[in-house]
């Protein structure tokens, strides 16, 4: 995540969305520490997978 974020510069900033199987407490904090901008446990529906597309594709559109 560190090396996306340098990489990207000043531009837009790009999401980045863990998806994983540690689903413990305290991983997603963990995640989004680490500068991630969203968190999902595995297993994964597609209902979920379709949601957290649309909410940051949304995000995209209106930057």
């Amino acid at each position: 995540t560190l090396e996306i974020r340098r990489r990207q510069g000043t531009s837009r900033r790009i999401p980045v969305i863990a998806m994983t199987a540690n689903a413990l407490q305290g991983d997603r904090e963990r995640c989004l520490e680490a500068g991630m901008d969203d968190y999902m446990a595995k297993p994964v529906t597609p209902a979920v997978f379709r949601e957290m597309l649309d909410r940051w594709a949304g995000r995209l559109v209106g930057a």
